[in-house]
């Protein structure tokens, strides 16, 4: 062990120590060189595997498929709008590419069941399961109907934990490494107001798949488990989520294009990674709000609200995806504001030395500047 790696222990057991006052021989039996942010975990390129996605008919899920299949993957489609699906899988092959879709509701374990089963039957297996599916609500947190809050956790939590346990049973069964990806949220590491039942059902994925990582890696099961978190993203979302305002829900300022968590997800499925964040503003979110909570609630407060919706009428509640399929085969919404075209965050991801060589390049040129001006 070098003297950086030493002091660096040094200083970890001593923090560890100090902040839970733990016996140090627990500490002595888990090397430095473990405490690391990814598995070592050897996962096949894109082009080698087949991906299944949920929530494939729109949105992020939709053009995942199209990237994935670009890049040479067998895709395994699902949703509930069936009509989509098939234009989509439809449009897939005309492009050369392998794809087949099941129609499925995820909050229904009987049809997650069937995913995989449709996976394994047209192509043997699958090497990547990507758990999108979602919907969401926009509506005060003592308006919203019990029955309504259930159905989105059945969708947005209980379709999580359906995917990732088939997911994994095919790993085991296989004894092949394979990767699970479940896409999170900004509020799923921050609460907000308005989507006030759509953030719980996140911060539950995010559980789930922390304490689901560490079972599997304790067990040592070859599970790459990565949780994506995506800002705001501009997908239809909006259009189907239900509302419980007179106006259309919306993204108002930054949002991020859907294939910059596409490329991140399709990143995960190639290199193990812990979390990706999508846009700076999902990851200054969880670091305000985790160090600042009082000043992030009353910032909140005052400025989301009305960057929560548009100036026209709201769409009626039957419109809505959270009872049935949404309309499909749109990748984008109809949000407001500056529409990014990529996440510099997801890129400095991907690219983690020559991000930091970028830095300090930067960093030298500034220092340089400044020195000239005095």
């Amino acid at each position: 062990m070098s003297e950086i790696q030493r002091k660096g222990q040094n200083e970890y057991e001593e923090k560890v120590l100090a902040l839970n006052g733990m016996d140090k021989e627990i500490l002595d039996q888990v090397r430095f060189d473990e405490i690391s942010e990814t598995r070592p975990i050897s996962l096949k390129p894109v082009k080698d595997q087949v991906i299944v996605i949920t929530g494939a008919s729109s949105g992020i899920g939709l053009a995942t498929a199209r990237i994935a299949a670009k890049k040479g993957a067998k895709v395994v489609l699902a949703a509930r709008n069936e009509d989509a699906l098939k234009d989509l899988v439809n449009e897939l092959e005309r492009k050369g590419h392998s794809a087949v879709y099941v129609k499925a509701d995820v909050g229904r374990e009987e049809d997650v069941k069937k995913i995989a089963e449709t996976a394994i039957k047209q192509f043997g297996r699958f090497d990547t399961w990507v758990n999108n599916a979602g919907v969401t609500i926009f509506g005060y947190a003592m308006e919203v109907s019990i029955d309504d809050m259930k159905r989105l956790f059945d969708t947005n939590y209980w379709g999580v934990v359906y995917g990732s346990r088939v997911a994994v049973n095919h790993f085991q069964e296989r004894g092949v490494p394979g990767a699970l990806i479940n896409v999170g949220s900004l509020f799923g590491d921050r609460g907000t107001l308005i989507q006030s039942t759509y953030a719980p059902s996140k911060f539950a994925v995010h559980g789930w798949t922390e304490s689901l990582r560490m079972e599997l890696e304790k067990e040592k099961v070859p599970v790459s488990v990565t949780l994506i978190h995506p800002g705001r993203i501009d997908t239809p979302y909006n259009e189907h989520a239900r509302s419980y305002f007179d106006k259309q829900p919306v993204h108002k300022g930054m949002v991020y294009p859907p294939e910059a968590v596409a490329e991140a997800i399709l990143f995960a499925a190639e290199h193990p990674k812990r979390n990706i964040y999508i846009g700076s503003q999902a990851r200054a979110l969880k670091l305000i709000g985790t160090n600042l909570p009082r000043l992030t609630d009353k910032l909140m407060e005052r400025y989301f609200p009305q960057t929560q919706y548009a100036n026209r009428p709201s769409n009626r509640p039957e419109e809505s995806n959270l009872f049935k399929a949404g309309y499909g085969m749109h990748e984008r919404g109809t949000n407001i504001g500056w529409k990014r075209n990529s996440s510099f965050y997801v890129k400095a991801t991907k690219y983690p030395v020559i991000t930091g060589f970028l830095v300090v390049g930067l960093s030298a040129l500034a220092w340089v500047a400044a020195k000239r001006k005095k």
